[in-house]
């Protein structure tokens, strides 16, 4: 577990009921385990929906970038059936 740091934190008095019941039913052998493993679960819970955030962004940026393709396709095939300039589909 690396370097310890001593914190005092204030909770509700339902939150602490919770921790203090946690001990008492032998769950857990001290509040500091209960509020580690708390921690542990919110920090995958926090990574996870970071995670999932960048997901959609990404998502996003696909769609943009597809729907910007189809903007140029639909513009070339307008100028073209209109008399406009002339394309090369070639690379």
């Amino acid at each position: 577990m690396g370097a310890i740091e001593r914190l005092t934190i204030t909770l509700p008095a339902d939150m602490a009921g919770l921790v203090k019941g946690a001990v008492d039913e032998g769950d857990y052998a001290t509040a500091s385990e209960v509020i580690r493993e708390a921690l542990r679960d919110w920090k995958m819970k926090r990574e996870l929906r970071l995670y999932h955030i960048a997901e959609l962004k990404a998502e996003i940026d696909r769609g943009v970038r597809e729907r910007r393709k189809i903007e140029l396709l639909i513009s070339m095939r307008s100028e073209l059936l209109h008399g406009g300039g002339s394309y090369s589909l070639t690379a």
